[in-house]
């Protein structure tokens, strides 16, 4: 692999630039260490930063949801039939 598609196969697999991946990347992480720190501190005085980490987790699972690439839907494949001879077989399990 070279160095080039080593820092550019994964952000373009998520539609973005590197310069765009690292500026998320970045801002995503500073805010889920500040809030594990808030989380951290909710522990020792329980008053204190009462829903910010559960409110730091939806708004970031929402910003990764809106982030993905639309995939596109797969075709289902059609149930064959089972042959009737087959369904009627006592011998094989239900």
């Amino acid at each position: 692999m070279s160095l080039i598609r080593a820092f550019t196969e994964h952000p373009a697999s998520v539609g973005e630039t590197y310069t765009e991946h690292l500026v998320n990347a970045v801002c995503l992480g500073t805010r889920m260490m500040l809030a594990g720190i808030a989380c951290l501190a909710h522990g020792v005085l329980p008053f204190l930063f009462v829903r910010t980490g559960s409110r730091a987790i939806t708004e970031l699972n929402g910003r990764l949801i809106a982030r993905q690439p639309v995939q596109p839907v797969q075709p289902v494949r059609p149930v064959r039939p089972v042959r009737q001879d087959v369904a009627s077989d006592p011998r094989l399990p239900l």
